[in-house]
């Protein structure tokens, strides 16, 4: 009987747990949190980015809007890429998706991006893509307005020792059900 309930709240514990993981996964773009672009590393460039920035359909037919881009990874190592338009080119023109090769200092797994945008038209990126050798592309999902003259985006870093969200969640996990296993036993004992 006890061993049956004991059994029911962990499955109730590590279902909410897991929600809760996935659910910061899918976490909307938000301002940056003292984010300061004058404070990022000058180092040798020495690794290339491939960046693909998609615009949304629900976008403006195109924009004169100045966009920048900044990104990096959980120890520190930041790229920052100013003024990515070009209205000459058509670059960000709705419902399109536009490369970028960026160099900058080489990183670990990349897990935060943020856009800057300024100017009157009020562009939406549907989504950032940024991959490099040798490690896994990473998406940001996007699909909303950036609003004007703040970096806005995501961060999934944690810190050096646990960047990624899902180890984190999962560590989390484990933790909770330890913390059952040891309640189920001494209620047995």
């Amino acid at each position: 009987m006890v061993s049956t309930r004991l059994f029911t709240h962990l499955i109730f514990v590590l279902s909410i747990t897991v929600s809760v993981t996935e659910s910061k996964l899918l976490e909307t773009p938000h301002a940056a949190e003292s984010f300061n672009v004058s404070l990022i590393q000058k180092l040798r460039t020495s690794c290339s980015y491939t960046v693909i920035i998609s615009t949304s359909c629900s976008s403006s037919r195109y924009t004169r809007d100045q966009i920048s881009l900044a990104f990096g990874d959980a120890y520190g190592n930041q790229i920052y890429a100013p003024r990515l338009d070009d209205p000459a080119t058509k670059t960000f023109e709705q419902c399109s998706s536009d490369t970028f090769q960026i160099n900058g200092p080489c990183t670990y797994q990349i897990c935060y991006v943020y856009l800057y945008r300024s100017g009157p038209d009020g562009w939406i990126p549907d989504s950032v893509k940024i991959s490099t050798h040798g490690s896994k592309p990473v998406a940001f999902p996007y699909n909303t307005l950036v609003p004007e003259n703040i970096w806005y985006g995501f961060n999934y870093c944690n810190s050096a020792s646990g960047s990624s969200v899902v180890a984190t969640g999962l560590g989390r996990v484990v933790l909770v059900l330890m913390g059952f296993v040891v309640v189920g036993l001494t209620l047995l004992l």
